[in-house]
Protein backbone atom coordinates (compact mmCIF):
# COMPACT_ATOMS: atom_id res chain seq x y z
CA UNK A 1 0.00 0.00 0.00
CA UNK A 2 1.40 3.12 -1.31
CA UNK A 3 2.61 5.86 1.09
CA UNK A 4 2.76 3.48 4.15
CA UNK A 5 6.14 1.70 4.04
CA UNK A 6 8.69 4.00 4.51
CA UNK A 7 11.62 1.40 5.79
CA UNK A 8 13.35 -1.52 4.62
CA UNK A 9 15.86 -4.14 6.01
CA UNK A 10 17.62 -6.91 4.08
CA UNK A 11 19.62 -9.54 6.36
CA UNK A 12 22.23 -11.89 5.08
CA UNK A 13 26.40 -13.40 5.42
CA UNK A 14 28.52 -12.36 3.93
CA UNK A 15 30.10 -14.61 1.76
CA UNK A 16 33.62 -15.97 0.08
CA UNK A 17 31.85 -14.13 -3.52
CA UNK A 18 31.48 -11.17 -2.19
CA UNK A 19 35.06 -10.28 -1.60
CA UNK A 20 37.97 -8.61 -2.99
CA UNK A 21 41.60 -9.96 -3.07
CA UNK A 22 42.37 -8.60 0.02
CA UNK A 23 39.48 -10.56 1.50
CA UNK A 24 36.77 -8.26 2.07
CA UNK A 25 33.83 -7.62 0.67
CA UNK A 26 34.70 -5.26 -2.22
CA UNK A 27 32.83 -2.03 -2.81
CA UNK A 28 31.12 -2.95 -6.12
CA UNK A 29 29.08 -5.86 -3.81
CA UNK A 30 28.15 -3.24 -1.23
CA UNK A 31 26.83 -0.69 -3.82
CA UNK A 32 24.78 -3.26 -5.41
CA UNK A 33 23.23 -4.07 -1.72
CA UNK A 34 22.66 -0.15 -1.48
CA UNK A 35 20.51 0.00 -4.45
CA UNK A 36 18.73 -3.06 -4.27
CA UNK A 37 17.68 -2.02 -0.36
CA UNK A 38 16.71 1.63 -2.40
CA UNK A 39 14.93 0.16 -4.65
CA UNK A 40 12.71 -1.65 -2.50
CA UNK A 41 12.54 0.74 -0.04
CA UNK A 42 10.96 3.49 -3.20
CA UNK A 43 8.52 1.13 -4.52
CA UNK A 44 7.28 0.11 -0.83
CA UNK A 45 6.60 4.06 -0.28
CA UNK A 46 5.38 4.97 -4.16
CA UNK A 47 3.75 2.05 -5.35
CA UNK A 48 5.55 2.15 -8.13
CA UNK A 49 8.35 1.38 -10.69
CA UNK A 50 11.61 3.36 -9.66
CA UNK A 51 14.95 4.08 -10.87
CA UNK A 52 18.05 5.24 -9.15
CA UNK A 53 18.61 9.06 -10.22
CA UNK A 54 21.35 9.20 -8.16
CA UNK A 55 24.37 8.56 -5.14
CA UNK A 56 25.25 11.10 -2.93
CA UNK A 57 28.35 10.73 -0.39
CA UNK A 58 28.66 7.45 -0.32
CA UNK A 59 31.25 6.34 2.15
CA UNK A 60 32.99 3.27 2.88
CA UNK A 61 33.53 3.68 6.81
CA UNK A 62 34.33 -0.19 8.15
CA UNK A 63 35.46 -3.27 5.71
CA UNK A 64 33.07 -5.84 5.87
CA UNK A 65 34.54 -10.15 6.05
CA UNK A 66 33.25 -13.14 5.42
CA UNK A 67 30.79 -14.50 7.68
CA UNK A 68 29.74 -11.21 9.01
CA UNK A 69 25.82 -10.54 9.40
CA UNK A 70 25.13 -8.09 6.80
CA UNK A 71 22.41 -5.71 7.36
CA UNK A 72 21.32 -2.76 4.81
CA UNK A 73 18.73 -0.12 6.25
CA UNK A 74 17.07 2.47 3.57
CA UNK A 75 15.05 4.67 5.23
CA UNK A 76 12.82 7.39 3.67
CA UNK A 77 13.91 10.95 4.41
CA UNK A 78 12.43 13.41 2.11
CA UNK A 79 10.17 13.09 -0.97
CA UNK A 80 9.32 15.39 -4.17
CA UNK A 81 6.56 15.40 -6.55
CA UNK A 82 8.01 11.91 -7.85
CA UNK A 83 11.26 11.62 -6.41
CA UNK A 84 12.03 9.99 -2.89
CA UNK A 85 15.57 10.37 -0.76
CA UNK A 86 16.95 7.45 1.06
CA UNK A 87 19.57 7.29 3.54
CA UNK A 88 21.00 3.87 3.30
CA UNK A 89 23.57 1.90 5.39
CA UNK A 90 25.27 -1.04 5.49
CA UNK A 91 26.12 -2.70 8.60
CA UNK A 92 28.25 -5.56 9.50
CA UNK A 93 28.30 -7.58 12.26
CA UNK A 94 30.82 -9.99 13.77
CA UNK A 95 28.72 -13.01 14.89
CA UNK A 96 31.10 -14.12 17.33
CA UNK A 97 31.87 -11.17 18.87
CA UNK A 98 28.93 -9.59 18.47
CA UNK A 99 30.38 -6.08 17.51
CA UNK A 100 28.29 -3.89 14.76
CA UNK A 101 29.87 -1.19 13.05
CA UNK A 102 28.74 1.11 10.30
CA UNK A 103 30.13 -0.11 7.27
CA UNK A 104 28.78 2.13 4.37
CA UNK A 105 26.74 5.08 4.10
CA UNK A 106 24.42 7.67 1.59
CA UNK A 107 22.21 9.26 -0.07
CA UNK A 108 20.05 8.13 -3.25
CA UNK A 109 17.70 9.63 -5.02
CA UNK A 110 15.08 7.75 -7.21
CA UNK A 111 12.16 8.52 -9.38
CA UNK A 112 8.98 6.63 -9.65
CA UNK A 113 7.76 5.68 -13.40
CA UNK A 114 4.31 5.15 -14.47
CA UNK A 115 5.96 2.19 -16.12
CA UNK A 116 8.63 0.10 -16.46
CA UNK A 117 10.20 0.59 -20.15
CA UNK A 118 10.15 4.54 -21.01
CA UNK A 119 8.23 5.74 -18.33
CA UNK A 120 7.51 9.06 -17.27
CA UNK A 121 8.01 10.53 -13.39
CA UNK A 122 4.52 9.98 -11.50
CA UNK A 123 3.56 11.48 -8.16
CA UNK A 124 4.76 9.85 -5.26
CA UNK A 125 2.85 10.16 -1.58
CA UNK A 126 4.37 12.86 0.41
CA UNK A 127 6.14 12.45 3.52
CA UNK A 128 6.56 14.50 6.20
CA UNK A 129 9.24 14.25 9.69
CA UNK A 130 7.77 14.16 12.22
CA UNK A 131 10.79 13.72 14.95
CA UNK A 132 13.93 15.87 15.20
CA UNK A 133 16.36 12.99 13.71
CA UNK A 134 14.14 12.66 10.85
CA UNK A 135 13.87 16.74 10.25
CA UNK A 136 17.47 16.46 10.47
CA UNK A 137 17.93 13.79 7.92
CA UNK A 138 15.70 15.87 5.47
CA UNK A 139 17.30 19.10 5.97
CA UNK A 140 20.65 16.67 4.99
CA UNK A 141 18.98 15.57 1.71
CA UNK A 142 17.82 19.06 0.98
CA UNK A 143 21.25 19.96 1.28
CA UNK A 144 22.69 17.25 -0.76
CA UNK A 145 19.91 18.36 -3.56
CA UNK A 146 21.16 21.84 -3.70
CA UNK A 147 24.99 20.89 -4.14
CA UNK A 148 23.98 18.26 -6.86
CA UNK A 149 22.14 21.26 -8.57
CA UNK A 150 24.75 23.56 -7.87
CA UNK A 151 27.24 20.68 -9.83
CA UNK A 152 24.93 20.35 -12.79
CA UNK A 153 26.03 23.71 -15.19
CA UNK A 154 29.54 22.48 -13.94
CA UNK A 155 29.25 18.71 -15.66
CA UNK A 156 27.16 20.25 -18.71
CA UNK A 157 30.08 22.17 -19.03
CA UNK A 158 32.85 19.24 -19.35
CA UNK A 159 30.93 17.22 -21.50
CA UNK A 160 30.63 19.77 -23.75
CA UNK A 161 34.35 20.51 -23.71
Amino acid sequence: MPGTQREVEFRFLAQPTDVNFGGKVHGGMAMKWLDQAGYACAVGWSGAYCVTASVSGIQFLAPILIGDLVTVRARLIHTGTSSMHLAVDVLARDLRSGEQRLATSCVMVFVALDKPDGGKPTPVPPWKPVEEKDKRLQEYAMKLMEMSRAMEPLVLATREA
